[in-house]
Parts: structure tokens; sequence; C-alpha cells
């Protein structure tokens, strides 16, 4: 739904709007199990490419779903409608869904009441942004970049959505969540420089900050870029490069897989797969991360150990999953912290300054699997690839493609940071260290 119904749909669906329909639904459902879901988003994005705002829109979008099952057999329907009459008749279409699905081998009835923690997942001040302010800070990496003679693409976007969620067995959650991102990619001839955030509130998208570190890159990436032989190199791994091989290390920590025997964490349950100075938890009430109280099964969101000194402590698990395996606790990883014993400092610079020679990398992209077995990936470098030579950044390189493990590389640890923030497109945030690895396997050279 866009911004042309707000007329006669001003309001974010609130607590008490989200109990009616709720207890309508339950009131007329005839199913052996009812669940309902809210999604409730008032937010917009703006775009700029060229050194120009191409877009500045916001939208209003909602959706009301209701799933019902009778016995193993199950059927969902929804409805952007939420008066009385649509949510009814919603109900209805769920349960002739229903009567005709085959058996869910793997289904089961929704959770009873829960215990959930009190985050600060909102935030006024971006519930509060719209077009307007989104439009200033746009402008002001766009006047950052003309000061340069640079181009600027990117967007910055705010968002508040409302999600509830509502069980006959008195399973009720409610909740606001605010989401403020900012992306800026800067072009000087053919090098680019590139800088994310995303944070709860639009006031610590650092936009200025963020603006200057990409300028910074695409300037010196333009200068007279060398062709490096592939090979195997000392890596300075900024945050970003460190998120794109942790996210696929945590979307393989998958409970059907390793028991399956096809997971690369097969049989290492409980055993050391990265540096022992390293530790992965979820800390859902770190005020820089995106946090929440929930999830989608109504199950709690709580703070976690994954990897703890390097030994595997944690499988994800589906609900059925963990029933056959007798498993209660179910941790989630929504909120990912990287972490390592003695740290080096605070900035790359500490990592670069102490290098003697190596490739510092800005971003991976495009990162797929190429033997899940093992977890080696592949992908390339990206937006800002560099040369160091003691302790200096001496010249930019032409971007490598990579053939790598995260289980390997990150045994290859030499020094890191403290965790800093980390955005891109395909790992969302984390919060993470830069890296020095050593002996990484960059495969060939691209083209570009």
């Amino acid at each position: 739904m866009t911004s042309t119904i707000t007329k006669t749909w001003p309001k974010m669906t609130s607590s008490e709007e989200f109990q009616f329909l709720t207890d309508l639904v339950m009131k007329h459902s005839t199913g052996d199990h009812t669940v309902v879901n809210l999604h409730d988003t008032h937010g917009g994005t703006t775009r700029f490419a060229n050194n120009q705002v191409v877009q500045n829109v916001n939208s209003r979008r909602g959706l009301f779903s209701v799933t019902v099952a009778f016995d193993r057999r199950h059927g969902t329907a929804t409805t952007t409608d939420f008066t009385a009459g649509a949510v009814r008749e919603a109900l209805k279409r769920a349960e002739r869904i229903a009567r005709i699905a085959p058996d869910d081998p793997e289904y089961l009835p929704p959770v009873g009441p829960q215990q959930y923690l009190s985050l600060p997942t909102s935030r006024p001040e971006t519930s509060h942004a719209g077009p307007g302010r989104r439009l200033e800070y746009a402008r002001e990496a766009i006047g950052q970049c003309k000061m340069e003679n640079l181009n600027a693409a990117g967007t910055v976007s705010s968002a508040l959505t409302i999600v509830g969620l509502a069980a006959d067995t008195g399973l009720r959650a409610y909740e606001e969540r605010t989401d403020a991102r900012f992306s800026l990619t800067v072009q000087a001839g053919e090098a680019t420089g590139w800088a994310a955030a995303a944070h709860r509130s639009i006031d610590h998208l650092r936009i200025q900050e963020r603006t200057l570190a990409a300028i910074n890159k695409a300037k010196r990436g333009a200068d007279d870029p060398r062709e490096l032989p592939p090979g195997r190199y000392t890596v300075v791994l900024e945050p970003p490069a460190v998120a794109g091989l942790l996210s696929w290390m945590m979307w393989m920590l998958e409970a059907k897989a390793f028991y399956k025997g096809t997971s690369p964490y097969s049989g290492k349950l409980g055993t050391r797969v990265i540096d022992r100075r390293l530790t992965l938890t979820n800390q859902p009430d770190h005020g820089d991360l995106m946090g929440y109280g929930f999830t989608s099964e109504g199950l709690p969101v709580t703070a976690s150990t994954w990897i703890d000194a390097g030994v595997l402590t944690q499988l994800q698990y589906d609900r059925y999953t963990a029933k056959v395996h007798g498993v209660e606790s179910l941790p989630t990883l929504e909120s990912p912290y990287l972490s390592g014993d003695r740290p080096i400092g605070a900035r790359i610079d500490d990592v670069i300054r102490t290098t003697a020679r190596g490739i510092l990398v800005t971003n991976f992209w495009y990162i797929r699997p190429v033997n899940p077995s093992d977890l080696t990936l592949t992908g390339m470098t990206r937006d800002g690839t560099f040369l160091i030579e003691n302790g200096e950044i001496v010249a930019a390189v032409r971007n490598f493609r990579f053939h790598e493990s995260p289980l390997r590389v990150f045994n290859q640890l030499d020094a890191y940071t403290t965790p800093a923030e980390a955005v891109t497109s395909e790992t969302g945030k984390a919060l993470v260290p830069a890296m020095r690895l050593h002996d990484f396997n960059f495969s060939s050279v691209t083209k570009f």
C-alpha cells in the first residue's frame, strides 16, 4: 500500500487494534489452531545517482495474515485491508485452503505464552523522519562528493514497522521496530569507494564520516592501480569483508544439515572451528545492533554464545528438528557480535601500520559457495583494494577473485581490532573486528 491511501488509513496499527483483530479471528475460527501475523510499515527511501536525487518517496504497507490448521493440514491467507469484514474473509480463505492442503509431517502447533526481553527497538527520531529529513542527508553526501568532482550514488531510508503475532494458545507479541539505513558509492573514473550504515536511530548514521571514507577510497583507487599476480597473500580485511565471510559461517549452522552430514560443521560441535581468540555471540540488547524481542514463530530472542574461544557451542534449530533431537533451548543469531581477546587496537589503521606487506580489502561481493562440505566460498574484492608495504598503503591494486573457506582463514588470524559496524547488502548488520589473515587465496585477477 502506498501513501495514496493515507487519508483513510492515517495511523499505525495500535496494540489495542491488533488485539481487537486477534479476538475477532479467534472467536470465529473453526480450526484446531489459529495464528495471526501483522506487519504494518510506514517509511520510505531517497535514492540518488550522478550527484542528483532521483527518487524521494514515502509508502505505507500493511499485511495481516491468518493461518489455520486442522490436525497437520494448514493454510494461510493474507489481506491488506484491516477492516473487520476483510479480516473475517481472510480467515475463511485460510480455512478453505487448510481443508484441502496435504498433511505437513513437520507441522507443530504454535507456542504458548512467552516472556520477551524489553529492547529499545524503536526510536522516535526515525519514526518521525520523512522525505525532508532523508533529503537533507542525501544532499549532504552529494555536496561533499561534488566538492571533490566525484560522482555519488546511494540511498537513505527510514521506516517504522509494527509487528504483531498471536495464537489461540495464548501467545501474544507486539513490537515497534524502526530502521534507518545509508549506502553510498563514490566513483572516480573506474575506481569506486563505498560506505554503509544501519541503525535504529537515523541520527546515528554518521553521514559525513561515511561519505568522507568513501571519497577517500575512491580517490586512492583512481591512482593507476597495479595488477598483482594471483596467489596467497597476507590480507587486511575491513569489517564488511569479515562480515561477508562470517555470514556464510552463520548460515551454515543449520541443524538439519548437521544431522544429515552435509554441513561443514558435521562432527565438530564442541570442537574448535576457528582461532581460539575469537568468540561469536548474539547480543540483542546491544545499542548498535538491530535486535528485536521475538521471532516469526513467537519464540523469545535471547543473548547467547555460538562460538566460545573458537569452539562451536550451538546450532540453529527449527522447532521440529529441535523436538526430534530433544533440544529445548532455541537460541537466535539475529544480532551477531564477533570479538577477540586482546585486540591490537580500535581502528583498522592499527592493523595496517603493523603489516609488512599485504592486501587491504574494503569489501567482498557476490560471495557464493563452491564446496559446502568445507565451506569453500568464491567472490570478488570491491570498492577499494590496496597494497600495503611497511605499514602504509602504497598503491591501489586491481580487484581479485578469491576461493577460500572462512573455517580455514579464521584459523590464520594474526591481528584484529575491537568490533566495529559492518553493513552490506548480503550480510545485514553485524559488529565484527577488522582482521589480518595470512595465506589468503586470491585465485585470479578480475577485469574490472
